[in-house]
């Protein structure tokens, strides 16, 4: 009984719990990382592509709203 209990927790971190802290951390840092968080970012993205592929449905982040100033 605590053997598919393990992997039901392992799989419900690497699909739900994991990609919406990915998530979370792309959102706030996306316009000011440094090149190698950048390809840390990147690599987040191809390790846990299956969970944010779960997620992207529930998810819109548009670029945020430029001010014009005149």
């Amino acid at each position: 009984m605590v053997v598919p209990l393990l992997y039901l927790s392992l799989a419900g971190a690497y699909l739900l719990v994991i990609p919406a802290a990915v998530l979370l951390y792309l959102t706030q840092r996306w316009y000011v990382a440094t090149s190698f968080e950048r390809s840390f970012m990147y690599f987040l993205v191809f390790f846990f592509f299956p969970g944010l592929l779960l997620l992207s449905p529930f998810v819109n982040y548009r670029p945020k709203r430029r001010k014009i100033e005149v």
